[in-house]
């Protein structure tokens, strides 16, 4: 299955360059600050904490913490699970509710229930807002939308909920929907298109697929983007020429990261601009599954090549930027759950720059990374497992 790699598939033939080699021309050709890929993964580094199990679930996706309300809601998160399940859980006591209303999902291949946020507002309003995919005319497509959660008053639920954005078009296939959301610090809705398999649709002004786009809370296309005066669907793309983008997360300075699954090889970490063609499929760090060529990204070409990638893959499952203070090292810093790589990985991040720090082996696929009110950070396993890092003690 492209675009979720299961141990054993292949990345990028290394005959191809000379990795040093390469690393050095690419380096020179982005400019300071800009972290090349190689063709090894870095040592896993010791751990700097220990990993404690909070609760199972059966296929958890994404996660998000409840900021405090009317209602105590210290430690309180929602987690998605794929086949359409969405769960109350309390991280400090494991103890979990299921959360009614959600709507019908479309579960085959990696489709299902996806990313879970809540409005910026949602200590006045209770908004939450789900990614999932449905079936339609031509095939499937992801959608978005947002009800309100309701607490307090008998087993949780979610009322009213409305779609407010589809995937345009719909098509064959159950692969590279993205659907990742994150609200920015302008409070509008930014969310990841994939280009579902196809290829060119993410360099096509007419669909939505292959995108990054910027949407007000009504899932409108925000003023000011890039491609406004286009008008049509153009009017809410952000940036366009992604291929997966599993993690979205803005940065302390208020630039916006994105995670991308490349093919065989070239997974990205890039710094998501407005305007720029991030040129999927017209180059990448990657080949094609079954050998074909992909050119490199190169100086020149009009495409914005990625702050840091990976050959061999490790399949990036989401990011996420740290502000908290239990890891103090790692504040403002990116944190990469990795599918095929069984590992959390730490990038650094300086302003537009960023690099490859350390990678700790974890044994698991690793679906998400999200940070607890208190600064604790929390991964969801592919096996099923919600578990809380906490940080070594110092002797």
């Amino acid at each position: 299955m492209t675009g979720e790699r299961f141990p054993g598939t292949r990345s990028k033939p290394l005959h191809r360059r000379s990795p040093r080699a390469w690393q050095v021309a690419f380096a020179a050709m982005l400019g300071a600050g800009c972290q090349s890929g190689s063709s090894a993964a870095p040592g896993d580094a010791a751990r700097p904490f220990t990993v404690a199990e909070v609760a199972r679930f059966s296929s958890p996706w994404a996660m998000e913490f409840l900021p405090g309300s009317g209602v105590a809601l210290t430690n309180m998160a929602l987690v998605s699970e794929r086949e359409g399940q969405l769960w109350l859980v309390d991280t400090a006591s494991g103890k979990r509710q299921a959360v009614s209303g959600v709507p019908s999902v479309n579960a085959a291949g990696q489709g299902g229930l996806g990313d879970v946020v809540v409005h910026p507002s949602f200590a006045g309003n209770q908004r939450v807002y789900l990614s999932f995919i449905e079936k339609g005319d031509g095939g499937s497509g992801a959608v978005l939308g947002y009800g309100t959660l309701v607490l307090g008053s008998g087993a949780p639920r979610i009322d009213g909920f409305k779609v407010i954005w589809r995937q345009a078009p719909k098509v064959s296939g159950n692969g590279h929907f993205s659907h990742r959301i994150a609200f920015g610090p302008d409070g509008l809705l930014y969310l990841s298109s994939g280009d579902r398999q196809k290829f060119s649709p993410a360099q096509d002004m007419n669909g939505n697929l292959g995108k990054v786009l910027r949407l007000t809370d009504e899932g409108l296309a925000a003023p000011g983007n890039p491609w406004a005066a286009r008008g049509g669907v153009a009017a809410q793309f952000w940036s366009i020429g992604h291929r997966n983008v599993l993690g979205l997360s803005f940065a302390p300075d208020g630039r916006l990261w994105g995670a991308e699954m490349g093919p065989q090889g070239g997974d990205e970490i890039n710094l998501i601009v407005a305007g720029k063609n991030y040129g999927w499929p017209k180059a990448s760090n990657g080949s094609n599954y079954g050998g074909g060529d992909i050119p490199d990204h190169k100086a020149g070409d009009g495409f914005e090549p990625p702050k840091v990638y990976w050959t061999p893959s490790i399949s990036p499952g989401g990011l996420m930027i740290y502000s908290g203070d239990k890891f103090a090292g790692w504040k403002g810093d990116a944190l990469v759950p990795a599918l095929s790589g069984e590992a959390l990985i730490r990038i650094d991040i300086e302003g537009d720059r960023a690099t490859k720090a350390e990678q700790w082996a974890m044994g698991e696929r690793i679906r998400a990374v999200e940070q607890g009110p208190d600064g604790l950070v929390y991964l969801l396993e592919d096996t099923g497992r919600l578990v809380r890092l906490d940080p070594v003690k110092k002797p």
